[in-house]
Parts: C-alpha cells; structure tokens; sequence
C-alpha cells in the first residue's frame, strides 16, 4: 500500500507565496509513472493544477502556467506556488499513479491515480 501525505496549506495574501509538500511512502511503493497535485472547491469537480511523470517532465494547468512549479525528490512531491490569487483558494491533493495503464489517460483526469492523499487547505484572501 502506498500513503500520500500532504502538508504546507495556509492562508496567505494574493500576490504571495505557499509551497506543498507531499512524502509519499509505503512498503509496496516502487515509485509512480505520473505524480500530480489536484485542486477542488465545493461544489466543483477535482481540478488538475500539476503533474510530474517518471521522465522528470512536467505538465501544468493553463491557469496556474509560470507561477507554480512542481518537483519531486527522494519521494517528496513538492509545489511552488506563486503570485497566487483567490481563485487558487482550494483544498489541494497529492496524487500518483504507479500502474502504466494510467498513461492511456490524459494527466488531468483524477480516475487516472491510483493513491491520493488527505489533502491541505490553501485560502488566499484578496
């Protein structure tokens, strides 16, 4: 089993900085083809904001391009947040995907994850 724990969600002014980070660990973990970090607010679906895959290649959410950057190492998937306005306001996920099967599907689609973490609250205030 595999466990996705999120930490670093704060309350912060828009314009400012916050940085997630997500430990990813577990006795059967072998490592992900795709790690990604989702958003969603109430009443919203799950939004894919980053992603990471096993090349070190990464792919962004148009909204969030040239102001957050994901990276991962030694198992902590972490994301820079920057210049962040009241529309990132959102619980934010960790996700990854270890089953190869998870590459048919495009990388913002949450059914394409196999473990998720609890997820961290991130609230800019205007």
């Amino acid at each position: 089993q595999v466990q996705l724990v999120e930490s670093g969600g704060d309350s912060v002014q828009a314009g400012g900085s916050l940085t997630l980070s997500c430990e990813i660990s577990g006795d059967g973990y072998t490592g992900y083809y795709r790690a990604a970090w989702f958003r969603q607010v109430p009443g919203k679906e799950r939004e894919g904001v980053a992603m990471i895959d096993n090349y070190a290649k990464e792919y962004y959410a148009d909204s969030v391009k040239g102001r957050f950057t994901v990276s991962e190492v030694r198992n902590r998937l972490s994301l820079q947040m920057n210049a962040l306005k009241p529309e990132d306001s959102a619980v934010y996920y960790c996700a990854c995907a270890t089953k190869r099967a998870a590459l048919s599907r495009s990388w913002s689609e949450p059914n394409s994850y196999h473990f998720w973490g609890q997820g961290t609250q991130v609230t800019v205030s205007s």
